[in-house]
């Protein structure tokens, strides 16, 4: 089974030009964005017809197959508008990269389906204890709760992790489930940030998945000594992408989103500069405020600071191929080594987004953290981002020593 790539001479520059154009849309909507918890149908729609869902998608099933350092340069430009719908539209649209790599071809043809219209959230659970997957004839039965689902809201699946039922140590499998086979639940908003991001939980109350939609972790997570074989899609789809694990990208994907909002609190602080004038102690200075050495300095710092986390994500695309190519010629999977190495370099890039961000929310006067400024939710949006666990590199940085000894590793 084959499906016709809507575009087939669409280039990813053009792609991310498509992105840039829906700028403005996306601001104008940010507010109405995190009261409805998710962007419009609308957008869903500008997206749909962008192609941004299907990015990463295999050309054999419709999609476009573009490279990740494209994806990451697209989603950079849609959080730039808006971060909330970057980030629910990266969580959305990047899994077709895992299904691509992971699952057999006929699997593929299945969850793609007729249209290659694919959309799905990918969550690890949250909810210990609560994601049972039992064998059966033909396949397993799976009850569970997942928390985070980013992306949700739109989706034709939903993909997740879960524990096979009574296995000790625990057995965990990815999982795909298509749409009518789990609950969406109204239960997002409440984080400081990412209000609109669509990271709904999703409930799934015994349903039944055909053996091929589930497949081991293996090198999930980029700990090669779980499995010695390597990923069935790039042998499958001619392409060493497909063959790439899943951490290396995966971290990358919440990154993105971070380079956008720093790159959008830049877009704000910069139209502050050239319009308020400079506050001193004696009242306002008839001045503007990018004449000013202490804002040109912070403005600096910020840029500089967000032009490298920028070029270093692009820069991670690029590895990711050249890891997963390696690892493709030699019919092997991707190193621990090489996949905990991509996670600190793209760690430096979470730290230079949040410095710059909180420099720029710092020093941008006490009016930009009012409600309904764009400049207060960005960093809220930031923060919201900060807490997540996964992206704590003084917690994980050991990981990368001990990948880089031999040594197990311990992830999280």
């Amino acid at each position: 089974m084959s499906l016709a790539v809507p575009e087939p001479h669409l280039r990813p520059d053009q792609m991310v030009a498509r992105a840039v154009a829906l700028r403005q849309h996306l601001r104008d909507d940010q507010a109405k964005t995190e009261a409805r918890s998710r962007y419009s149908e609308e957008t869903h729609t500008l997206f749909t017809e962008a192609g941004f869902y299907r990015m990463l998608q295999p050309r054999m099933f419709g999609g476009y197959e573009f490279d990740p350092q494209t994806f990451y340069r697209t989603i950079i430009e849609i959080a730039r508008g808006c971060p909330s719908t970057g980030w629910m539209l990266c969580l959305g649209s990047g899994h077709a990269l895992q299904v691509g790599s992971s699952f057999s071809q006929p699997a593929q043809a299945e969850i793609f389906g007729p249209d290659g219209h694919f959309l799905a959230p990918l969550s690890v659970g949250n909810f210990p204890g609560s994601r049972a997957l039992r064998p059966v004839d033909g396949g397993y039965r799976l009850t569970g709760k997942w928390r985070y689902a980013s992306g949700v809201p739109y989706s034709t699946h939903f993909m997740g992790l879960a524990e096979m039922e009574g296995v000790d140590p625990p057995d965990v499998r990815l999982i795909v489930v298509p749409r009518g086979g789990y609950e969406v639940l109204e239960d997002w908003g409440e984080l400081i940030g990412l209000k609109g991001s669509g990271s709904n939980s999703v409930v799934i109350d015994d349903a039944f998945l055909p053996a091929d939609h589930v497949v081991p972790v293996g090198q999930l997570m980029g700990e090669s000594p779980l499995t010695t074989n390597p990923l069935p899609g790039g042998a499958i789809h001619d392409n060493p992408m497909y063959s790439g694990g899943f951490m290396g990208f995966a971290i990358g994907e919440l990154t993105v989103v971070q380079v956008g909002a720093a790159r959008a609190m830049l877009d704000e602080y910069e139209e502050m500069l050239g319009d308020l004038p400079i506050v001193s102690m004696s009242g306002n200075v008839p001045t503007k405020r990018y004449t000013d050495h202490d804002y040109q300095r912070c403005f600096g710092m910020a840029l500089g600071w967000v032009d490298a986390a920028h070029g270093i994500m692009v820069r991670a695309g690029e590895i990711y191929m050249e890891m997963a190519t390696k690892a493709f010629k030699a019919g092997r999977p991707v190193t621990s080594e090489d996949h905990w190495r991509l996670y600190g370099m793209i760690q430096t890039a979470d730290k230079l987004s949040w410095e710059a961000g909180e420099l720029l929310f710092r020093t941008a006067g006490s009016a930009a953290s009012l409600d309904g400024r764009r400049m207060q939710r960005y960093w809220r949006d930031l923060c919201a981002f900060r807490s997540n666990s996964v992206h704590q590199f003084d917690f994980r940085s050991r990981a990368v020593t001990q990948a880089r000894f031999g040594l197990p590793v311990e992830r999280f």
